[in-house]
């Protein structure tokens, strides 16, 4: 029985139909544009050929000799009019939208004669810059031996097609001196190549239709009605899945559609292994999923998660959030006291994603914390690390680490970077900016690394962000990256935040961005802010 309130399906013949339609439609078209092109071409060259007829006639009547005279004068004489005569009458009589000489001048060109127009027109002397690749054109026409008849046809928002000409004039040398310009208006191309078209897609339409026709009627007998009873017994398979009824289609075409026939037989008994084999599969596939949930689990628990983390200290505070993009990830951060006044911070990102890098963070924050807590710099601590890690590291993965250790009581620090993204720090009283400077490799990459430390100071009232690159490469559905630009404008929207308070507004921030896409990697960030020792010493005498 079928499933009410399912939106109604296509059948075959509705979607064969379909497709003859659109290919009709595409035959008229592509018909249509090639014979409309043809056309076109055939025009193009009609105009072009009177164009340099015009172009031809001027610059044989004019004496290229006197054209550098009037240049020069800016005087004009009787052959001056006599010339402005000739080519105000061909104007007229051919219907050239402009016909003007003109004279090349480096970047611009000077008008020689201009043929009447009823728009203002351009006189001897008058100035203007070349259009687009127009000066190259201009230099090469005048330059070359035989030159050749470009007619360069463009659009006008408001005149529609314009064609232009140019043709150069000589001087008794054989020098170019000189260019006859003839723009034609063109406005009967556009509507002779949309009756053109009109007409082809209409005669094309008809023959298409009625061959159509004839094609539906052959496949429908042949294709489409044992479709319609393959698709019968199909659902009556899936009805009967469950149920001794073995599958028949009464089918006996002689060809493949038979043969499909008889391979949905031979499916059948298959489908039936396979939903047994199946119901194993899926339990399995439960166990692991709740081995999973366990291994959230401890990975949540395995980092510091409950705040405020140090409540009987004054002097500093901190807060770090790890969002993972899987179910277990390979982020991790890490805060704890080496003394009582010395705070270790961690931020890492492990390649790779899922259990093996889960795995493998796991053991870099064990080994991390140790070498720190054992007395170690963080490059002495890394170091060290780096040498265990690549012990049997037969999946090759590494890890990019961000490693402080900050005096509590002076604000001095020293900072290890093993190839991780560059610290924010907010001044007492300022914005938060990214500090840059050169990076390790990261760890595990290769043994016998050595890393550098650099050292920083804290003072009352400044501010430490660190971050994985979840962060800045968070993805929207444009492929867009959220970015440094972003993260450090939502850490400034919020500057009298509190940890707690800041890294939820810059995790609402890229949630916001980023929309509906899916997080493709771990989000993990912390922030400290470090009161001073003066702090401190304020509320133990309240």
């Amino acid at each position: 029985m079928k499933e009410t309130g399912q939106p109604k399906k296509k059948t075959l013949s509705k979607k064969f139909l379909g497709s003859l339609v659109v290919m009709a439609l595409v035959i008229c078209i592509c018909t249509g544009v090639i014979v409309t092109l043809i056309y076109y071409d055939s025009q193009m060259k009609e105009y072009s050929k009177t164009a340099f007829s015009l172009g031809k006639m001027a610059s044989d009547y004019i004496d290229g000799d006197r054209v550098a005279g009037y240049v020069t004068t800016m005087q004009t004489d009787e052959y001056y009019d006599q010339v402005q005569h000739f080519m105000d009458i061909l104007k007229q009589r051919s219907g050239a939208w402009y016909y003007y000489v003109f004279v090349h001048n480096g970047d611009d060109l000077i008008y020689v004669w201009d043929a009447y127009s009823d728009e203002e027109m351009n006189v001897l002397g008058d100035h203007e810059e070349y259009m687009d690749r127009a000066r190259g054109a201009v230099e090469e026409l005048l330059t070359s031996p035989n030159p050749p008849e470009d007619f360069i046809v463009a659009w006008h928002p408001e005149f529609g097609l314009i064609g232009t000409a140019r043709v150069p004039i000589y001087d008794s040398t054989g020098k170019g001196v000189a260019v006859v310009g003839v723009d034609l208006n063109m406005p009967n191309v556009v509507r002779m190549m949309m009756i053109f078209l009109l007409s082809v897609i209409g005669v094309v339409l008809v023959v298409t239709v009625l061959g159509g026709v004839l094609f539906y009627t052959k496949i429908n007998r042949n294709v489409l009605r044992p479709v319609k009873t393959l698709e019968n017994a199909a659902e009556d398979l899936v009805t009967n899945i469950d149920q001794d009824v073995p599958f028949s289609a009464d089918i006996h075409t002689g060809d493949e559609l038979e043969s499909l026939a008889n391979s949905f037989e031979q499916m059948d008994l298959g489908l039936r292994r396979y939903i047994h084999e199946l119901s194993a599969v899926t339990a399995e596939k439960e166990r692991i999923g709740a081995e999973l949930n366990v291994a959230t689990q401890i990975q949540a628990d395995m980092l510091p998660r409950i705040f405020p983390a140090f409540p009987s200290r004054k002097d500093f505070d901190i807060y770090a959030s790890m969002d993972p993009a899987k179910e277990v990830g390979g982020d991790f951060y890490d805060f704890f006291l080496v003394d009582d006044d010395h705070l270790a911070l961690v931020m890492a990102d492990v390649s790779g994603k899922g259990v093996p890098a889960a795995l493998f963070m796991v053991i870099a924050k064990t080994l991390i914390k140790n070498r720190v807590m054992a007395g170690d710099s963080p490059e002495e601590a890394l170091a060290h690390v780096n040498e265990q890690l690549c012990e049997g590291n037969e999946a090759q993965l590494f890890v990019t680490v961000w490693l402080a250790v900050i005096e509590l009581s002076t604000g001095r620090g020293l900072a290890a970077n093993a190839g991780h993204e560059n610290p924010v720090i907010r001044k007492a009283n300022g914005s938060y900016e990214m500090i840059v400077y050169k990076h390790s490799p990261a760890v595990a990459v290769m043994e016998g690394l050595r890393f550098r430390q650099h050292e920083f100071h804290l003072d009352p009232g400044d501010s430490l962000f660190v971050y994985t690159d979840g962060v800045t490469e968070a993805t929207d559905s444009h492929n867009e990256l959220f970015g440094t630009d972003r993260m450090i404008s939502a850490l400034n929207s919020r500057l009298s935040a509190t940890p707690a308070e800041l890294l939820p507004a810059v995790k609402q921030s890229i949630d916001e961005f980023v929309g509906e896409a899916p997080q493709f990697d771990d989000i993990t960030m912390l922030n400290l802010q470090y009161y001073g020792p003066s702090a401190a010493a304020e509320e133990a005498q309240q």
